[in-house]
């Protein structure tokens, strides 16, 4: 019997175009392929602390792993809504908020409907639209940051979603409090906002910098959803762990389609861990600026101007492709991450570490643009 069955011929068109999103390669396969040792990985934007102590402590201690988890979050919701002063019917806990990017488009986008973002921005606005079944719109973006005017005059009758990240990953770039508010009024009551307030922790000192979580905020725009993660500051990115705030009817609506059981109990218990450690987020913030302050110094005397920094990580050109100062700086045995994927061919990002992260990370990139340019003819 001849079988004559091909996947492609059924699965939604959406899906065909997806290019799998790429993470930073991990360092023991950078280490295995190689031959280094020792390999640094400064592609993620992980947070060089690692997680809070407390985390640490909750996870040592938390529920019986035969157990399934509490699929409604209880404790992690109630200190959620105590942080940001909003009801716990409000939120939606996401496995990492990459998740509940994709349960808005799940909910709320689909064939025959548009999904608006900018160019530059984080790969997954896009995959969450095809994935969804929708059509992706983006908007040039104007000095690598996203043009709100432009991103008005995009929305059509058929725009269901726009993704505006604050800051943005990889651009560094970020909208104030006046630029957002006023967005967020002009836009139309027949599309969600979503802003992804990822890296929102490390703007803390930003004048300016909104924070869109705040309940007036929710309470003034019904068609704003805000989501945060605590991958970045808080350190558990392996964990998995994020949310979205919203009104309690959109939140309901994303419940409805979120997997019951989506956040472990060892994540819970870590997340909640995190959000009564101040200090250690206070420390991080620290750290990362010291960081920051550092790496563009080095880049400057390698005569490297970086774009303006924000978030936990540094972006900058070279006169070499990204894929080309990529694959040097594995050979130094640190992990950078090219943005050829974003469609900036010459562009790279940095993740800020710690001090010896980034003494060690400046030296192999000295190394590399040299091997490069001799390879290049000098």
């Amino acid at each position: 019997m001849t079988v004559n069955f091909h996947p492609d011929a059924i699965a939604r068109p959406g899906v065909l175009r997806i290019h799998p999103y790429q993470p930073g390669r991990p360092v023991e396969e950078i280490e295995r392929d190689y031959g280094v040792t020792n390999a640094l990985k400064l592609a993620s934007n992980e947070n060089p602390l690692g997680p809070s102590p407390k985390s640490l402590l909750a996870l040592a201690g938390s529920a019986d792993f035969s157990r399934y988890p509490d699929g409604n979050g209880f404790h992690l919701k109630e200190l959620i809504a105590r942080r940001h002063g909003v009801d716990p019917a409000q939120i939606t806990l996401g496995n990492g908020s990459n998740d509940v990017l994709e349960l808005a488009a799940r909910a709320f986008a689909g064939p025959g409907d548009q999904v608006v973002y900018s160019q530059y921005s984080f790969a997954v606005y896009a995959l969450a639209a095809l994935g969804a079944g929708a059509e992706g719109v983006e908007v040039p973006a104007q000095n690598h940051a996203q043009d709100l005017d432009e991103t008005l005059n995009r929305i059509t009758p058929a725009t269901r979603l726009i993704f505006i990240a604050n800051p943005n990953n990889p651009t560094c770039t970020w909208h104030t409090a006046d630029a957002l508010r006023n967005f967020l009024d002009r836009a139309p009551q027949h599309a969600l906002t979503v802003v992804d307030e990822a890296y929102a922790e490390y703007m803390s000192g930003a004048a300016g910098y909104p924070d869109c979580t705040a309940a007036e905020w929710l309470a003034r725009h019904p068609n704003l959803v805000v989501t945060r993660t605590f991958s970045k500051i808080f350190g558990l990115a392996g964990l998995r762990v994020g949310y979205a705030l919203s009104s309690a009817a959109i939140a309901d609506l994303l419940n409805r389609i979120r997997q019951p059981f989506n956040v472990s109990a060892p994540a819970q218990a870590a997340a909640c861990a995190a959000l009564g450690d101040g200090d250690f987020v206070a420390r991080s913030c620290e750290v990362n600026a010291d960081g920051t302050a550092a790496l563009c110094a080095g880049l400057a005397e390698l005569g490297i101007t970086p774009l303006p920094p924000a978030g936990n990580f540094v972006t900058f050109a070279t006169r070499f492709t990204a894929d080309q100062l990529f694959e040097a700086m594995l050979h130094q045995g640190v992990i950078i991450r090219s943005l050829a994927s974003y469609k900036m061919p010459r562009h790279v990002r940095i993740t800020v570490g710690g001090a010896e992260d980034i003494a060690r990370c400046l030296i192999a990139l000295r190394a590399a643009l040299a091997a490069l340019a001799e390879a290049d003819g000098g």
